[in-house]
């Protein structure tokens, strides 16, 4: 596997390794990998998933729906990146737009043990999960990589917030 770290160097702008990451063969095959992922999780869901789900008992289905909620949240914030990154690529917005947080992937906390004792998750269900979060784990590292400079840029310190709005409140008072 490929170490993003060691792809984007530490001191372009982020806008340039976002472009150069864009453009790159390397995207090409992670953005056909996530859309081919949300097609075939679609295609479960929409189908055998479906009859998966009825033969499971009330906690079972309970469990099932909130881990294909949970999936596809998950998915559909992984297409938006890529396609953020595609529109990059293609020109039709700029790196420096990319940049902005709104566009940023935020951290995916997977829960485990959702399952009923007793109850099996279907597996088909359990491997798109897994798929899921390997590929979002990806993703994450190389945001996190591509637009490292504008995350420090962007942060504040909230210890000197708190300072701030400390002084604030006691202002005026001996």
């Amino acid at each position: 596997m490929t170490d993003a770290r060691n792809l984007f160097p530490a001191g372009g702008a982020p806008a340039t390794r976002a472009r150069d990451f864009a453009g790159s063969e390397m995207f090409q095959k992670l953005f056909q990998e996530g859309m081919d992922l949300v097609e075939e999780t679609a295609s479960y869901l929409d189908g055998p998933g479906r009859d998966d789900s009825k033969t499971l008992d009330r906690a079972g289905a309970l469990s099932y729906a909130t881990e294909s909620m949970k999936l596809t949240t998950r998915l559909m914030q992984a297409a938006s990146w890529l396609l953020a990154q595609r529109a990059v690529a293609e020109g039709e917005m700029s790196a420096e737009d990319a940049t902005d947080g709104k566009y940023r992937l935020g951290f995916d906390r997977p829960t485990d043990d959702l399952w009923p004792e007793g109850e099996a998750a279907p597996q088909v269900l359990l491997a798109l999960v897994s798929r899921s979060r390997s590929l979002y784990a990806r993703l994450k590292r190389i945001d996190d990589n591509l637009y490292a400079d504008a995350a420090v840029e962007a942060e504040t310190n909230p210890v000197a917030d708190q300072m701030a709005m400390l002084r604030g409140a006691f202002a005026g008072q001996p």
